[in-house]
């Protein structure tokens, strides 16, 4: 099994980090295995496609989890306030790292992972192919 295993430093952005370090590493097709660190601005969309919510906030990442491909990533957060609230939804750049988020990514070797508009959702969607295989 094939993985990456980094740290984005405090007041980086942690979706462009996330980005630029798997396009310096040519990383083609990837799942978000694991995320432990915190923020201090949260920013993400909502399910409606279009509202930004935008907080500063101490908060914990709680979960993060997704895809990435060589078109982008596809990737949600969730985090929790210092009441013990909940709330997240899809990752945009302007999260802001607090102390730390260690990330650990899992090699989707043998995939090719592109997304394509999806008449039915509106969105440019995931198609996973195999590659690679007689």
């Amino acid at each position: 099994m094939n993985t990456e295993c980094f740290r984005v430093l405090p007041g980086q952005d942690l979706a462009e980090t996330i980005e630029r370090y798997c396009a310096e590493r040519q990383i083609q097709a990837a799942a978000v295995m694991a995320c432990a660190g915190c923020l201090s601005v949260v920013r993400f969309r909502m399910a409606d496609g279009v509202t930004i919510y935008e907080k500063q906030v101490d908060a914990e990442i709680v979960s993060l989890s997704g895809t990435i491909s060589e078109q982008g990533m596809h990737v949600h957060i969730s985090v929790c306030d210092q009441d013990l609230h909940t709330f997240g939804g899809h990752l945009t750049s302007g999260c802001l790292v607090n102390t730390t988020a260690e990330i650990v990514l899992l090699h989707l070797d043998g995939w090719r992972l592109t997304r394509t508009p999806d008449p039915l959702t509106g969105y440019d969607e995931l198609n996973a192919e195999r590659v690679g295989e007689a």
